[in-house]
C-alpha cells in the first residue's frame, strides 16, 4: 500500500505499507483527501517519539460496514470499548485509546485506514471533499462553545473573547465564537492582519503580532490557539479577573509559567481538544460555513514531502494531499 512513513525526524513515501486489517466492529476507508495540520508537522519533527503514518484530517470512501460506498469522515479517538469512560460515551478520554495518525493507529496519509464503525460519519452530498476534510478542525473549534458553557464563563457585554494565534485553528475559533455571540465582539491576535477579511462580521483582527499583553482592555474569555509554549504566559494578562483561559493547542516544548496571576485573579484554566464531527458536518451542509478560503494548495501523495515543507513555513494556510480520486 502507498503512503507516508515518518521516522527519526524524516518523512518519505513508501509503497510497502501493510494493508489495514479491520478488527471486529471496525471498517476500512479508502482515503481521498487529507489535510496537513500543526500536529502532523510536530510529529515529523519528533514530537512524542512518533514512528509510523501520520494524518487525521481526512475524507474517504467507506469500504466496509453500513456506510460502504459512502463518503465518510472519522472521529480520531478509538477507545477500548470496555472501560467506564467508553461505556459512558467518552472514548476520547479512554486510557487505552488509540488516536488516528498520532498514537498506536496508522493514519490517513495512506491509501487506506481503519477506524471503529462508531467513529465514522457519512458526508452529505452537498459537502465537497475540500470542505469535508475540515470536519475535524472545525469540530475542534465548535467544541469551544459547549466547553465554555460548561465552565459557566460569563460572555455578556461588548468584548466577548480574544483568540491568540491567527493560524488555521485560531481563525476557525474566532469565526465560531463570533457566530455564537453575534451581539458581542471577538478579537484576534496574530501576525497576519490581512486575514481579517475572512473572519466576517462580529470578529476583527487587532493588527498586532503575538507577544505580551494587554495593550488595553481584558477579556472574560481568552483562547490560546497559537501552539507556542511561551504564548500561555502572554495570554494570562489578557484575561480579566474571574475570566477563563482555554488552551486549544499542544506545544512540543514545555511551557514555563508563573501561576500567581491565576490565583490572584481567580482564573479558570481549561484544556480543549477534539469536538463532535456531526456538528461540523451540519454547519457545512447547511451552508453556514465554508472553509475553502483556508486552502493554500493541493498536492498528490508523491508530492507530500514538499507539501509538509511548505506547511512548515510561517504564514502558510492549509495544505491538502489527494490520496485517491
Amino acid at each position: 500500500m502507498q503512503g507516508l512513513w515518518c521516522e527519526a525526524g524524516s518523512l518519505r513515501c513508501r509503497g510497502d505499507l501493510p494493508e489495514p486489517q479491520a478488527a471486529e466492529g471496525e471498517a476500512r476507508v479508502a482515503v481521498r483527501l487529507v489535510g496537513v495540520c500543526a500536529t502532523d508537522l510536530a510529529l515529523v519533527r519528533g514530537y512524542m517519539g512518533f514512528r509510523g503514518t501520520p494524518g487525521h484530517e481526512f475524507v474517504g470512501l467507506a469500504l466496509d460496514g453500513p456506510w460502504a460506498g459512502r463518503r465518510v469522515v472519522g472521529e480520531i479517538n478509538a477507545g477500548c470499548g470496555a472501560c467506564a469512560r467508553c461505556r459512558s460515551g467518552d472514548p476520547r478520554h479512554c486510557e487505552r485509546r488509540s488516536v488516528l495518525g498520532i498514537l498506536d493507529r496508522p493514519g490517513a496519509f495512506a491509501e487506506r485506514l481503519r477506524l471503529p464503525l462508531a467513529n465514522l460519519l457519512p458526508v452529505d452530498d452537498r459537502i465537497p471533499d475540500e470542505q469535508a476534510v475540515f470536519a475535524e478542525p472545525l469540530a475542534a473549534a465548535l467544541a469551544l462553545e459547549e466547553q465554555v458553557l460548561c465552565l459557566g464563563a460569563p460572555l455578556g457585554g461588548s468584548r466577548v473573547a480574544l483568540v491568540i494565534g491567527d493560524g488555521k485553528l485560531g481563525l476557525l475559533c474566532a469565526h465560531v465564537l463570533a457566530a455564537f455571540h453575534p451581539q458581542g465582539r471577538v478579537d484576534l491576535l496574530g501576525r497576519h492582519p490581512e486575514r481579517a477579511a475572512w473572519l466576517g462580521p462580529g470578529a476583527r483582527h487587532l493588527g498586532r503580532a503575538l507577544g505580551p499583553g494587554p495593550a488595553a482592555g481584558r477579556y472574560p474569555l481568552v483562547v490560546e490557539a497559537s501552539g507556542l509554549p511561551e504564548a500561555l504566559a502572554w495570554a494570562l494578562p489578557w484575561v480579566e479577573p474571574r475570566g477563563t483561559l482555554v488552551l486549544k493547542t499542544t506545544a512540543e516544548r514545555p511551557a514555563q509559567l508563573d501561576l500567581a496571576p491565576i490565583v490572584i485573579d481567580e482564573l479558570r484554566l481549561a484544556g480543549s481538544r477534539c469536538g463532535r464531527l456531526s456538528k461540523a458536518l451540519d454547519w457545512m451542509a447547511s451552508g453556514r460555513f465554508d472553509p475553502r478560503a483556508l486552502i493554500d494548495r493541493r498536492w498528490s501523495l508523491e508530492q507530500a514531502p514538499a507539501a509538509f515543507e511548505r506547511a512548515a513555513r510561517g504564514g502558510v494556510l492549509k495544505q491538502l494531499i489527494a490520496i485517491t480520486a
